[in-house]
């Protein structure tokens, strides 16, 4: 894509922001949008940040008809010192374009779009909380918008960045949640989109977190689509397991999102020296350790949470506890390091963070 500038149209009419404490997760909106057009002739084109608004689009849109779209999910916190910094925005940025490329998008610029979102974000600077645990979540998406019915990749793309203060996710604390083996439906299939980050993957869970929350479970552990043995993600997170010293992490096969807190975990432990290994494992395996008294812990990773820790497992009419139901020691020390990388209270010796502004949060 040719450089090219940002045009920007700043709002006349501010939201009232909320109150931190009051804060719910993708359900308040900051004042501005960023909007990019692409099309055949001009490429990526028309890059604006603009006030946060409706969008119009044809009832013909291929995106309402055969689902060609993907989005990404990252986080701006605000340090102690007032600065606001992102975490490994880069690595979202690679993965959307690998996710474009899945379902036949044309690629992003991702050093330019990275410009966008920080110019999107010292704008809005104001609405990055400073409570402990709060953040500016960020939603980079881009879908199809040319009016046709016929099934063929889309000649025609918007591309938006839009922004939401967030609460923390553990108000209470970090506690351990109740997981359900899956084996009726299936997330995904090696050749299938599983490793892409698209819309359609997350709406085909849903039955199956309808079905096991009615039963007092949390989530779902999602096992492969073959052979319904190896175990593959946990909900919308990847999934870790320490089983007798050794952190072991499903590998990357085709059908997995290759999480960015997923390769934050394993570079960490690596830096700590901690066994890390990815490769594939059995749920059979799994209930094998955890009776032979090895299975020490068990967690997911991902943006929101950061690290959400599992105390017990659900699996063919037996429930599996972990840890005494309770964190464990690695699940609370991961958590505690990257947050704290995250907020700035810790030393980034990995080099994760990306500075957005030095200016201080300016009173509301």
């Amino acid at each position: 894509m040719e450089e090219q500038s940002i045009q920007v149209e700043l709002s006349t009419a501010k939201k009232e922001k909320p109150q931190t404490d009051q804060l719910e997760f993708g359900r308040t909106f900051t004042d501005h949008m960023f909007v990019m057009d692409y099309s055949v002739t001009d490429g990526w084109h028309n890059a604006k940040i603009l006030p946060y608004q409706p969008i119009s689009v044809d009832p013909a849109a291929m995106i309402f008809h055969y689902g060609q779209s993907v989005f990404e999910g990252l986080k701006a916190f605000r340090t102690p010192s007032g600065e606001v910094q992102l975490f490994r925005p880069r690595k979202n940025f690679e993965r959307m374009n690998k996710s474009n490329e899945r379902l036949v998008i044309p690629p992003i610029d991702e050093d330019f779009v990275l410009q966008a979102l920080k110019k999107l974000i010292e704008i809005d600077q104001d609405w990055v909380p400073d409570t402990e645990g709060t953040s500016l979540y960020i939603r980079p998406f881009v879908f199809a918008t040319e009016p046709f019915l016929g099934v063929a990749p889309s000649h025609q793309y918007k591309f938006m960045i839009i922004l939401s203060p967030v609460g923390s996710y553990y108000k209470e604390g970090i506690n351990p949640v109740k997981i359900a083996v899956e084996d009726t439906y299936v997330r995904a299939v090696k050749g299938g989109t599983g490793e892409a980050k698209t819309g359609g993957n997350y709406a085909s869970s849903l039955i199956a977190q309808e079905v096991v929350s009615k039963k007092g479970y949390t989530q779902v552990l999602w096992l492969d689509g073959v052979e319904k043995k190896y175990i593959e993600e946990v909900g919308s997170m990847n999934v870790f397991f320490k089983i007798d010293g050794e952190v072991v992490t499903p590998k990357l096969n085709g059908s997995i999102l290759a999480g960015v807190t997923r390769d934050s975990v394993i570079q960490l432990l690596k830096h700590w020296d901690v066994p890390v290994v990815e490769r594939r494992i059995g749920m059979q395996e799994l209930a094998d350790a955890h009776e032979a008294g090895l299975l020490e812990e068990a967690f997911g990773s991902g943006t929101a949470a950061v690290i959400s820790p599992i105390g017990a497992l659900g699996w063919n009419g037996k429930e599996y506890t972990i840890n005494g139901g309770k964190t464990g020691e690695i699940s609370k020390r991961i958590y505690d390091t990257i947050t704290g990388i995250q907020y700035g209270k810790l030393e980034d010796p990995l080099n994760w963070v990306e500075p957005i502004t030095s200016k201080a949060k300016v009173n509301q």
